[in-house]
């Protein structure tokens, strides 16, 4: 690997539109510009989450359909990030912003009209695809700017605040969610027009860089891992309702392998690929993307179940869900801080190691208490998961990003958050599957125990929807009734448990990854070039 000593030179070759100086005040309006683009993708990791029992209800979908509206996003996020990445340092960051901004703010709005019928499941799981795409267009490139316009010894707090704001913003998601979904949930979507026109202004404004690397655009590659991408999740998603030994199921996650293993050996064939996988052969690159798909398989999942467990176990309304996930945010924001401020002093390894040591024993103590039905019970350990992800995200991902060229840094970022949203998108799959399986047990159990007959119980099991409750079209006054819902509320509450040992134990991997892959101590250089001279 050839690097450069860090004199500050890499920060004009880096353009001019925004001083390198973290205090300019130009400097200070790309970066909000800059947040601000991205805001929407922060506010809808949450607030989606906290509409889909009342989406569900009103559309008539499937657990698994609902599961559909998070997953399509995450996956066409995953399946893209690379390609917008690449496609922003080949055509210039800031046309690519615009872009994406344009695509996002069009998709969600058509998500917010959604018809009712038949139409509604392929109508809002499309265009929450659609609205994946916009992000995966607009995130890299918004990324690649903020990291272009700081040098070197100052991208820590760069960062720090990039995710800080931007975690608070993922903050939001939940309040405005919650008291959106009070009025329709179609509002969560709509919410979405006008930061997208904050950010098309401020980013008129602000003039950020757009220099650009002409290149080919590896089409070909692309299409691989799309196509692998997308089975290996359809297969994973849905052994749930088609089981783990259907031909379907065992085909689709082989066929997703098997491509995603093409897609790795055509990549590394082509002259100008998608990822060039030369990149890999750096070890704290490697090593940060490995930590950053174990993690986020529980990051974003987690918003979901915990808002779901939040509704149907502890009977909150969707503005009260929203207040129970703020509360891990409590710990997530100073954690942002406290893990950007490492990075810049003491490199990328303590930060990392440390936050995911505190994410597992938080997760794992969090799911002990699950079982109370009492938030007073479980706050505290809350905020200590929330913490334990704050240090690890940022520098994790800021540290894989500083590891790669000068040149090369929307393409680096396309990476990071295509690993990032594939680990998401497989968690949300795999816990989802789990949450389904492991409901159906204990809901005929609790409702046996209450003393409903097995047939009755094994039928309301099947009928089980993410809004809780009996069965639609039961009274709710009887004592039946109310035997039902206290046995749903307690099987949905056991069941949440073993989702979130099994995110413990996750980040616990990501730990021993971290621990014993990355090395300690600051970069001092900027990367220059790719190892072999790619």
């Amino acid at each position: 690997m050839r690097v450069a000593p860090n004199d500050g030179s890499d920060t004009a070759t880096a353009g001019t539109a925004a001083d390198p100086d973290a205090g300019s005040g130009h400097g200070r309006l790309v970066l909000a510009a800059m947040i601000c683009a991205v805001a929407m993708t922060f506010i809808d990791q949450t607030i989606v989450a906290i509409a889909a029992p009342q989406l569900q209800n009103e559309l008539s979908l499937s657990t698994e359909q609902v599961q559909w509206v998070i997953n399509g996003y995450l996956l066409s996020l995953a399946a893209l990030f690379a390609f917008g990445g690449r496609l922003s340092d080949i055509a210039g960051h800031r046309k690519i912003v615009v872009l994406g901004v344009i695509v996002f703010a069009g998709s969600s709005t058509m998500c917010g009209f959604t018809p009712t019928g038949s139409l509604a499941a392929p109508w809002i799981i499309g265009f929450r695809v659609l609205q994946g795409a916009g992000a995966a267009l607009m995130y890299p490139a918004a990324l690649a700017i903020v990291v272009r316009a700081f040098p070197l010894e100052r991208r820590g707090q760069a960062m720090a605040i990039f995710f800080g704001v931007a975690g608070g913003l993922t903050a939001l998601g939940p309040l405005a969610g919650g008291y959106l979904t009070q009025w329709t949930w179609r509002s969560i979507f709509w919410i979405n027009v006008p930061v997208a026109i904050a950010a098309l202004v401020l980013t008129a404004i602000a003039k950020p860089d757009d220099d650009r690397t002409p290149a080919p655009l590896d089409l070909r590659g692309l299409v691989l891992i799309v196509a692998g991408m997308a089975l290996a999740v359809l297969g994973l998603q849905q052994s749930g309702s088609w089981g783990w030994s259907s031909p379907a199921t065992i085909g689709c996650i082989a066929a997703g392998v098997v491509l995603l293993a093409v897609f790795v050996l055509v990549e590394t064939r082509t002259a100008d690929p998608l990822i060039r996988m030369e990149i890999f052969r750096t070890r704290a690159f490697a090593v940060q993307n490995a930590v950053l798909f174990v993690a986020m398989a529980v990051f974003i999942p987690v918003f979901f179940f915990a808002s779901t467990y939040a509704q149907v176990s502890l009977g909150y309304s969707s503005s009260d869900a929203g207040l129970y996930l703020l509360t891990f945010f409590a710990g997530f924001a100073p954690g942002v801080q406290i893990g950007g401020k490492l990075l810049d002093t003491r490199g990328a390894k303590p930060p990392v190691v440390v936050g995911c040591a505190i994410a597992a024993v938080g997760f794992a103590l969090w799911g002990s208490s699950l079982t109370t039905l009492s938030q007073g019970s479980q706050w505290y350990w809350i905020v200590l998961a929330g913490v334990g992800m704050g240090l690890m995200v940022g520098p994790s991902n800021t540290d894989a990003v500083n590891r790669a060229p000068r040149t090369s840094y929307g393409e680096a970022t396309g990476i990071t958050q295509t690993v990032r949203n594939f680990g998401s998108s497989i968690g949300l799959a795999v816990l989802g599957t789990v949450l389904i399986s492991s409901m159906s047990t204990n809901v005929v159990a609790n409702l046996e125990a209450a003393g409903v007959p097995s047939p009755v119980a094994t039928e309301i099991a099947g009928d089980f929807s993410l809004g809780g409750g009996p069965p639609p079209g039961q009274a709710t006054d009887t004592p039946e009734a109310q035997a039902i819902e206290s046995a749903i509320e307690q099987s949905f509450a056991e069941s949440s448990q073993t989702l979130w040992y099994l995110m413990a134990g996750t980040m616990a991997v990501a730990f021993v990854i971290a621990l014993v892959g990355l090395q300690s101590g600051r970069q001092e250089h900027v990367v220059d070039a790719l190892p072999g001279g790619g």
